[in-house]
């Protein structure tokens, strides 16, 4: 097999695995239409509310990453890192802070209420096509810098 033919082969990624992904984000978008757009709406209908500061900043994060989870709906693949953000930042959280309030026996309600929300991270390794990834961001030479 000649190096184009390998990595063609490398880089294909199944029908099903883009379905998969596309399913994946689709559940994202529903998700957060349901859970963090009726906060979005309630604060452009009356502005005078007042948010805490890391409220209003992850409802803006988390509407912006629902929005481009509409893109990756269209472009599975192309937005493969966006779903690696969210994947990493929620295993972090939930590996450096809720683990070990766990383990010490200090988790509140709230916290535990988020912990289960973002376990739902833990499907994204099933559907991510990692040889596309490590094709595509890893092994691929990257931009030219000059």
């Amino acid at each position: 097999m000649d190096s184009n033919k390998k990595n063609e082969a490398i880089n294909e990624v199944s029908l099903l695995r883009l379905y998969l992904l596309r399913g994946l984000y689709l559940f994202v978008v529903v998700g957060l239409i349901l859970v963090q757009w009726p906060e979005i709406i309630d604060k452009i209908i009356h502005p005078d509310k007042s948010w805490e500061l890391m409220d209003g900043v992850v409802a803006c994060m988390l509407a912006s990453f629902s929005l481009l989870c509409i893109l990756g709906i269209r472009y599975p693949l192309q937005m493969i890192p966006i779903l690696l953000w969210e994947m990493i930042w929620k295993l972090l959280w939930l590996l450096i802070v809720v683990l070990p309030l766990g383990i010490s026996g200090q988790i509140d309600d709230e916290t535990m209420e988020n912990a289960i929300s973002s376990s739902l991270v833990f499907i994204f390794p099933f559907i991510i096509p990692w040889r596309y990834v490590f094709a595509n961001y890893v092994k691929k030479l990257g931009d030219r810098w000059v």
